[in-house]
């Protein structure tokens, strides 16, 4: 059942808005008109969706009393069973935009492959999988800092992702992630086992995180690394260390110290702030905190399984036999899937429902 009267209540405030914007002092006053903008813009949607379902309840209505009318009887009936579909499909569409959001959902994203040597190729699929993904969505990669392997792969990738609801898509590809698969120098066949993992966080705004300048121990050294001839060269690499936390950050990918240390500064904030949200998040319910998986980047999310061209997610228990497609970059289906369990499941949470099983292990989870 919808809320009803909460949603009469929204309706009189998306009224009075339309009202407030038209006010001659509300238009003088740049940072009221851009609030009530930006309430009006958020309120949208729901309204739209709210009088459509309206103006559906209403012709249900005059379709149930034509019934005892013969001439229009044939065509209510075939008419009435259209409209209690689109009545329903608009109840869970409603009951979605009610839910909070997320103030994290639109904004930029920080993800960060790590992984051992025996996982470093595997880490460069992942990043190269990303990267096309970003592509055919849309979305701009800047590599913030690379730490190649001697064989060719990634020990550690850095990168900002720019672009339209970048975090709300990859929110969930935070984790570990296991592939199987037949290495090159393998003589024997045998598939092994290994991990790389992903932290995926939404960029921080200065508002977000205020770090004082006497927390901070900054140091500047000559760039390293694989394939360097022109960074080598300068003195360029900036790492930050924050005293209070203990974090480090090192960026040596540009030339410039100050475009480093300006990127080493995004990647300290951004990590600053998930420390903050796992401190909120950890004042949540299990319940919710269970929705799909709990993100820690020590949950093996998903299975790659070369040989069997296989993809599993374990914390959704799906399986899609298109690993191909899929480390090339199509993981529309993947991430849809994802984001639809997490919405079903906040529905539930809304409703006061049982929370199905998250997190449990694919039936191939073992292989």
């Amino acid at each position: 059942m919808l809320p009803l009267e909460k949603l009469e209540q929204l309706s009189r405030r998306y009224r009075d808005l339309d009202e407030l914007l038209c006010r001659p002092d509300v238009l003088a006053d740049r940072h009221e008109l851009s609030k009530l903008n930006k309430e009006r813009s958020e309120l949208e949607p729901l309204m739209a969706q709210f009088a459509r379902y309206r103006d559906v309840e209403k012709k249900i209505t005059e379709d149930v009393e034509a019934r005892n009318d013969p001439e229009l009887r044939e065509l209510v009936e075939l008419e009435l069973p259209e409209l209690e579909t689109e009545k329903s499909n608009l109840e869970r569409t409603i009951q979605l935009l009610l839910l909070p959001t997320d103030p994290n959902e639109t904004k930029n994203t920080i993800l960060e492959i790590r992984s051992g040597e025996e996982a470093a190729l595997f880490a460069a699929d992942l990043f190269r999988m990303y990267t096309r993904f970003a592509e055919t969505t849309g979305w701009k990669v800047e590599v913030m800092s690379l730490s190649e392997s001697a064989t060719g792969g990634i020990k550690e990738c850095i990168a900002l992702v720019t672009g339209k609801d970048v975090y709300a898509q990859l929110r969930f590809e935070g984790g570990v992630h296991r592939v199987q698969r037949v290495p090159a120098t393998e003589t024997q066949g045998r598939i092994h086992t290994s991990t790389a993992t992903v932290a995926v966080l939404p960029e921080a705004d200065d508002i977000d995180v205020q770090i004082d300048d006497k927390d901070l121990e900054i140091s500047i050294a000559a760039s390293g690394g694989p394939g360097g001839q022109g960074v080598n060269t300068t003195n360029s690499a900036v790492q930050i260390q924050h005293k209070p936390s203990g974090i480090i950050v090192k960026c040596q990918d540009e030339r410039s110290q100050l475009k480093n240390k300006s990127k080493a500064m995004k990647v300290l904030k951004a990590r600053l702030y998930d420390i903050e949200r796992e401190k909120q998040d950890a004042a949540l319910s299990a319940e919710r905190r269970g929705m799909v998986g709990t993100g820690e980047r020590s949950q093996k999310i998903r299975t790659y399984n070369y040989p069997q061209n296989r993809v599993s997610d374990h914390r959704i228990r799906l399986t899609l036999n298109k690993l191909d497609r899929i480390i090339g970059g199509d993981l529309t289906e993947l991430i849809t899937a994802l984001r639809t369990h997490r919405q079903a499941a906040l529905l539930q949470v809304a409703g006061g429902g049982a929370m199905p099983g998250y997190g449990e292990a694919s039936d191939h989870e073992t292989d």
